[in-house]
């Protein structure tokens, strides 16, 4: 939709104008590339999950990313106090629900936060998305067992009785608000075999809803924008580890222009 590709693409200048601060409660798997992802593409990371500062470090910050990656009761009650917080100031939160289906407490703290307190983005993979719509769906770890159009149906329902906006991430990515469905083709096959990218990507959907009043514009946009910067990288990476590293060049180099050209955004 080449209207969405022009929110994203004017998004893309306004995180490079503005550096909103993105406070991110992350696990300890991907800090240090999430941040470097965000500061790539412009924003201002902040890893902080101290109870005691949560609320007083989100008040400062234009978007809450929460991360079930590595979880332990007291980063629960952190992301819950967090978002609380947000939700009460108006600040986006982009939940993404890491492992949900594998374990009880991973699948009902991602419940607590989405369904009680509420979130602008939900961002997973399928087999996560599933297991927060029925509690009865498992994953390989935090891996996906299912595919994306198993889940596209139930993930429509869910962000329409949730009130919000769900990414289901894959080879192509389905987003919807429950009644909007866009489809977004960006993206390569290296992106998966490097650990994070997933959880960076969801990163970056909350620094473009730092700067959008849409969540399904900021999710759409946001996983265009990864997905072009992993489609440069894999054109001159040799292999992972290189891949990783001109992933974040490319995003750091990547223009308005560039993604407004490259971002494949479909209805439906």
């Amino acid at each position: 939709m080449d209207n969405l590709a022009r929110e994203a693409a004017h998004s893309l200048t306004l995180l490079k104008n503005r550096g909103p601060l993105i406070h991110n409660i992350t696990n300890f798997v991907v800090m240090n590339f999430t941040a470097n992802v965000l500061l790539a593409a412009g924003a201002s990371p902040v890893m902080a999950h101290a109870e005691d500062e949560v609320e007083e470090m989100v008040s400062l910050a234009s978007a809450l990313v929460l991360n079930l990656g590595t979880l332990s009761s007291s980063w629960v009650r952190a992301m819950v106090k967090a978002a609380e917080k947000a939700r009460f100031l108006g600040i986006p939160i982009v939940l993404d629900p890491v492992g949900a289906g594998a374990t009880r407490l991973r699948t009902d703290s991602a419940k607590i936060i989405a369904e009680k307190i509420g979130v602008s983005v939900i961002r997973g993979n399928s087999s996560e998305i599933l297991s927060l719509a029925t509690g009865g769906y498992s994953t390989k770890g935090v891996d996906a067992l299912h595919d994306v159009d198993e889940a596209g149906e139930v993930a429509r329902k869910l962000a329409e009785d949730l009130g919000t906006t769900i990414a289901i991430t894959g080879e192509v990515d389905l987003v919807t608000d429950g009644k909007r469905v866009v489809r977004v083709a960006n993206g390569h096959p290296m992106m998966p075999v490097v650990t994070g990218t997933g959880c960076a990507a969801t990163a970056v959907i909350g620094a473009f809803a730092a700067v959008g009043d849409d969540p399904l514009a900021a999710a759409a946009g946001g996983l265009a924008c990864f997905g072009l910067a992993g489609e440069k990288a894999a054109a001159v990476a040799k292999g992972p580890a290189s891949f990783a590293v001109a992933l974040i060049d490319s995003l750091f180099g990547l223009t308005e222009d560039e993604l407004l050209q490259g971002a494949r955004i479909v209805e439906g």
